[in-house]
């Protein structure tokens, strides 16, 4: 096995930083040592294989993306990142797990579906992968197979309130899907959109002219992901469910969420870097089509609102707990000129799994957030909250030694032509500066990105299973 010492660097956790070694033995960590440690009496730095010197920066657990859609066919096409390309280009970025969505669609098996998702992934990932389970037919047969989830490795399922004759359940799907969450310990995942609503939203806009994609977010509006996220916590409460939200972009939702933590409820909720930096007025609202960049669902909400400014008040409150991406990317050329003329037509999705760290540590660089914060929120929890904590989202013996040195005193600019490994013709983070600057990326001990270099491997990538949430109150 291969031995590696990081030296020099400054260990940072959910709950402190500190001066430490970090040694890692093949693909696990072994130990975390005060500086310049000895292992029975032996200088280490002489005994390892390779020693990494972190001297001036963080050396931080690698980041875990909850929420990703690699090849997922929406809207006629489907996203343009395929798990070879959308892992590699989380890699770049500091992410070293990401859990994506097996889909069952409408009329098909559910194990069907997770066995189609295994074979895109399977030997074309650089950086460990796990699934969450989509469920877009809930029936006698669907209810029966959730049971058996969780023996593949599969601890949550994901729901849609949105999306009717693609993905969408009722309120009474959505119960029979709960009560067996209920028995099982399944986390219930939910899309909370008011989508019977929305469609006559958009059938009236459309109807008055009104195409462009900055009606996207009208059409949206934050009372449907209110309503919406008010529903499925009652649902929750009224079978014993956990239920975990997924982009959320509306303060008013935050609000249901936290009255349901409040009263101890085991309800959790994400959001994402554009719910904390983009906005409708700015971004949906840009000249001409160029506002389909960033048609996402949920919608980005008004600046003029507050949203964002809430958002990260929200992640210092833990009134949310983490944050995602909701990666699904689309190019502009074939893909977003879909909806030329009809917003209603353009795919849902923008591409962030390789800018997600950087992004968030620019909320400790501005006082959003605080450093051990930021390694909480895009590391640990997203851990806890999906059955990994112990092997992923900690720097301790006995950890994977998936691991990120982080350079606070770099500089990372983003752009289509500057740090771009996506696999789409554009970037919606086009022009963002970045106070920090990702060196070194280990995933289980080897390393992936290192000096402005990518040195990984298809299929270096394993698949790995979930236990139940650790993050239930």
């Amino acid at each position: 096995m291969t031995t590696t010492l990081i030296t020099g660097g400054t260990v940072v956790t959910a709950t402190g930083r500190s001066a430490a070694d970090v040694l890692v033995d093949g693909e696990v960590i072994v130990a975390v040592l005060a500086p310049g440690s000895t292992l029975l009496g032996s200088d280490l730095a002489r005994t390892v294989d390779t020693v990494i010197d972190a001297t001036g920066k963080y050396v931080i657990p690698g980041g875990i993306d909850a929420h990703t859609h690699m090849e997922l066919p929406f809207g006629g096409t489907a996203a343009s990142d395929t798990f070879e390309t959308g892992t590699r280009a989380a890699a770049w970025g500091g992410t070293t797990m990401i859990i994506d969505f097996a889909v069952q669609t409408y009329g098909q098996q559910v194990m069907d579906g997770l066995a189609t998702w295994h074979d895109k992934a399977r030997g074309n990932c650089a950086i460990d992968y796990g699934f969450h389970q989509i469920i877009g037919d809930v029936n006698a047969d669907s209810l029966k197979a959730m049971d058996g989830l969780v023996d593949e490795g599969i601890t949550s399922f994901k729901l849609f309130m949105a999306y009717p004759g693609v993905f969408y359940s009722d309120d009474a799907q959505i119960l029979r899907a709960m009560q067996t969450s209920a028995e099982t310990g399944l986390m219930t995942m939910m899309h909370a959109e008011n989508g019977p609503a929305i469609d006559v939203l958009v059938e009236q806009l459309l109807a008055q002219g009104k195409t462009d994609p900055y009606y996207h977010g009208i059409a949206r509006a934050w009372q449907m992901e209110e309503e919406a996220t008010h529903r499925a916590i009652m649902l929750a409460n009224l079978t014993g469910a956990p239920l975990y939200v997924v982009h959320v972009s509306a303060k008013q939702a935050v609000e249901q969420l936290a009255a349901a933590r409040d009263n101890g409820q085991n309800v959790f909720g994400e959001t994402c870097p554009q719910y904390l930096y983009l906005s409708l007025e700015e971004q949906l609202g840009a000249p001409g089509f160029e506002g389909a960049k960033w048609v996402c669902s949920t919608p980005l909400r008004s600046r003029a609102e507050g949203h964002q400014d809430h958002m990260w008040q929200s992640l210092r409150t833990n009134d949310i707990q983490m944050v995602s991406t909701d990666h699904c990317p689309f190019c502009m050329k074939d893909q977003k000129e879909l909806g030329l003329g009809d917003f209603s037509k353009i795919p849902n999705g923008i591409g962030s799994v390789e800018h997600r760290m950087d992004l968030m540590y620019q909320g400790v660089v501005t006082g959003q957030i605080t450093l051990e914060r930021w390694v909480e929120i895009t590391s640990t929890t997203p851990a806890r909250m999906f059955g990994l904590y112990g092997k992923k989202g900690v720097i301790a013996p006995g950890a994977d030694a998936d691991i990120v040195i982080y350079d606070p005193n770099g500089h990372t600019s983003i752009g289509y032509d500057k740090t771009h490994h996506m696999n789409m013709d554009h970037s919606a983070w086009e022009g963002f500066e970045i106070d920090g600057h990702v060196d070194t990326v280990m995933s289980r001990g080897t390393v992936v990105v290192d000096d402005n270099a990518y040195v990984g491997t298809k299929g270096h990538g394993q698949f790995v299973k979930r236990d139940l949430s650790q993050y239930l109150i």
